[in-house]
């Protein structure tokens, strides 16, 4: 396959190290602080999130003292993020069947303006709001590492910057462990164009080893959850419609889980144990769980023809380490009495993560958990499983709230279902020793 060059950037413009510098500098300290205290100055809510908007929609941000300007770069990186074929900033609007012209942080704003905005000010909620704003411009930073220098330190980089957004000098709230989840999440939206996942994808096996395992985790988990809701609820439990709908994420979850596979069997030949290799396990599971004779099995799908390596691969190490992997996998298998992310449904990663931040900022109190948390039960406590627990039971009680149309019928787009977990769990068992 032939991949699209990068388009170098003007000598004339910033250079990647640039904009991390500039974002450190609004990360870092008490800019973003500064900025909510004279948010909060407003007579009410909504005056203050207005306000804020006009911040987020010129990516300028200033305060009494200080003003950090993004706008130059934020534009230049979105532009040719689009011209790759992703919307990293933007969400689809499925019934009006175009991209939404506001950034995703905007729109979550309006919908809390239609709530709350009468209401009094409440800093929490603006310092979440300003902090979901820095993430989705990391998401897209993250997306921009391989355009110049070295990849690896520049995702390195990304991370860092990630670190300080999520530390003291912020609201608190957690949004993603990584960030290889920052890439995830910025494509994790519906795109008419589909060639930008082959791009990302050929970019991403250029990766250091640590950089993709973390990247095969977080696609393996989160595109099972995807792809079980797929195959429940968009395409009725037809495994062909499944398949032919999502062409572009089976070669993704190939990837993901050939390099799991290849992960396990290096802690296996050193006698690694412990929460590393649980992670990995049912990393494994999850990923395996909407379709596993697609990835192992005799006869794979038409989408997988162009990953027939990966694929290969995936399929001698798995029937090598067939039966240590399934007792392992037995572990995880979803119960009603503990958090399990097999159990757990949705349309796109990004619905997720937006719904934990409503939540939070619906109550202004920020959420201990975030969206990696999802996607991994593994040595939880019991106080932990009860936290997400409550948690997704609650982004589903949103999502039912706010129903989309689906195969004629109004449907939640997230959903946590033990007993769906269970029967999808046992459904590849079964297929596995097969």
């Amino acid at each position: 396959m032939s991949i699209r060059p990068i388009r170098p950037l003007g000598t004339q413009e910033f250079t990647f190290d640039d904009v991390c510098a500039r974002l450190d500098a609004a990360l870092t300290g008490t800019f973003r602080r500064r900025l909510v205290d004279d948010l909060s100055a407003s007579n009410n809510l909504g005056q203050a999130l207005l306000r804020l908007r006009e911040s987020m929609r010129a990516n300028v941000w200033r305060t009494a003292d200080a003003r950090v300007d993004l706008d130059k770069f934020v534009r230049a990186y979105d532009s040719r993020t689009r011209e790759e074929g992703f919307h990293a900033l933007n969400d689809w609007d499925g019934i009006a069947d175009h991209v939404n012209e506001d950034i995703i942080p905007v729109d979550v704003l309006h919908y809390l303006v239609e709530k709350q905005g009468r209401e009094l000010v409440n800093a929490v909620t603006l310092a979440i709001l300003v902090d979901y704003y820095f993430m989705h411009v990391l998401s897209l930073l993250a997306l921009r590492v391989w355009d110049e220098g070295d990849a690896d330190a520049n995702l390195d980089r990304v991370a860092a910057l990630l670190r300080r957004l999520q530390g003291p000098d912020g609201s608190g709230q957690p949004f993603a462990t990584d960030a290889e989840t920052l890439i995830l999440i910025a494509t994790s939206h519906y795109e008419r164009r589909e060639e930008g996942y082959d791009i990302l994808l050929e970019r991403t096996r250029g990766l250091n080893a640590a950089h993709q395992l973390n990247i095969a985790i977080g696609h393996a988990a989160s595109m099972g959850s995807h792809l079980r809701f797929g195959f429940e609820a968009t395409y009725a439990r037809d495994t062909m419609k499944t398949r032919d709908d999502n062409v572009a994420d089976y070669p993704w979850l190939c990837f993901a889980l050939v390099t799991l596979m290849r992960e396990y069997v290096r802690m296996d030949d050193e006698g690694i144990r412990g929460a590393g290799r649980d992670l990995v396990v049912e990393a494994l599971m999850n990923g395996l769980s909407p379709d596993a004779k697609a990835f192992v099995g005799d006869h794979p799908p038409a989408s997988l023809s162009g990953c027939a390596g990966d694929r290969a691969d995936l399929r001698e190490l798995f029937w090598q380490h067939r039966q240590n992997l399934l007792e392992e996998g037995e572990r995880f298998r979803p119960s009603g009495r503990s958090y399990s992310p097999l159990s757990f449904f949705f349309n796109f990663s990004h619905n997720v993560l937006k719904g934990i931040v409503i939540d939070a900022l619906v109550w202004g109190e920020v959420r201990p958990l975030s969206f990696n948390d999802l996607l991994t039960g593994a040595g939880d406590n019991d106080a932990t499983s009860a936290a997400k627990l409550t948690l997704a039971k609650t982004l589903m009680a949103y999502a039912r709230a706010n129903p989309h149309m689906i195969r004629g019928k109004l449907m939640p787009v997230i959903v946590y279902d033990p007993d769906a977990g269970r029967r999808a769990f046992g459904l590849m068992m079964r297929r596995l020793r097969e």
